[in-house]
């Protein structure tokens, strides 16, 4: 089977805390390296009640610290909210505490509301146009001669794997044009991952960092033992993109029973819309929602992100994917 990745947004659960949902992530981490996972990421989102990795690099150092062989990437950093000179003293940090350990996933978008993004604002012209230059200054911080008359210390010379990220065609043209790892955001944004993949692969310019094209798909599993019982753990995260949609973000809401026969016109919409690149079942049903994906989108990897109410029922989620994925 395809590779598999981990994209864990520390959800924050309904009566729950940060630091409670800190302790799930590293826990997760932790079984993930133990169940053969290689690559763990966490993303950058900012006043989102139900999600609490907002401060990215500093979580990518706690999950790190308490694991030994992981990859752990930013899935990803919105870098128009930040000073590309910072990140690269972020991510150079990380490495030289955890070296060849550490990725950096880019994406444009703010993460974040509008006015949430105002707050975030490095400056008063920061622009999300300015985007491919963000990038190439810096992952020029990142060589062992930087060009630049200013240095990234820690993080010149760290040759920092970095990855684009994008949910439309602005991404995928980006990363083919400068020859990098690409990874589309299908598990939230699916509508446009046909023509952006088509876009990425057609367009890719082989690099010193990549000689063919490399994609990774965002994806949402939710595995149990029965089908039944995968729809009601499925239904935390409908419940959370309903929400989110509507304008009332929330923390990640408990389990409801048979939600979809519950849903208005518009609300069963938002689930189909969203959440179409998702698979909910048993081990042989997820299975073969998987086959039928990775045939479709031809992906190298899967990125699956699973927001599960229940810690342990989110382990066992992820247990069991690792089942299908060893097993074929």
């Amino acid at each position: 089977m395809v590779a598999i990745a981990v994209l864990d947004l520390s959800p924050i659960n309904e009566g729950g805390s940060a630091a409670e949902s800190f302790r799930h992530t590293l826990d997760l981490a932790q079984h993930a390296e133990r169940w053969g996972y290689q690559r763990y990421w966490v993303a950058e989102h900012h006043g989102m009640p139900g999600i609490g990795s907002s401060a990215t690099a500093v979580l990518i150092g706690y999950i790190a610290a308490g694991t030994s062989t992981l990859t752990i990437g930013a899935g990803g950093i919105m870098l128009p909210n930040h000073s590309p000179l910072v990140i690269a003293e972020q991510f150079g940090t990380l490495e030289a505490m955890y070296p060849g350990r550490i990725e950096l996933g880019l994406g444009r978008a703010p993460g974040s509301d509008p006015k949430t993004a105002r707050a975030l604002r490095r400056n008063l012209m920061s622009d999300p146009e300015a985007f491919p230059e963000d990038v190439i200054e810096l992952m020029e911080y990142f060589e062992d001669s930087p060009r630049r008359a200013v240095r990234a210390i820690p993080g010149a010379g760290t040759r920092m794997p970095v990855w684009i990220l994008g949910s439309s065609l602005f991404g995928a043209q980006l990363a083919a044009a400068l020859g990098l790892p690409y990874s589309f955001a299908s598990h939230f944004a699916p509508a446009m991952m046909m023509q952006a993949l088509e876009v990425y692969r057609s367009q890719f310019r082989p690099s010193k960092y990549l000689n063919e094209p490399y994609v990774m798909v965002g994806y949402n599993a939710f595995v149990a033992e029965t089908d039944d019982e995968a729809m009601l753990l499925a239904s935390s995260a409908q419940q959370s993109f309903i929400n989110n949609r509507m304008g009332r973000p929330s923390q990640l809401p408990a389990p409801k029973a048979n939600l979809l026969s519950q849903l208005d016109s518009t609300e069963t919409a938002i689930v189909r819309q969203t959440l179409a690149a998702s698979a909910i079942g048993s081990p042989a049903t997820v299975r073969q929602q998987i086959k039928e994906f990775v045939a479709l989108t031809q992906a190298d990897e899967l990125i699956v992100a699973s927001a599960i109410y229940n810690h342990e029922a989110r382990l066992h989620s992820y247990e069991l994917l690792a089942q299908i994925r060893d097993e074929d």
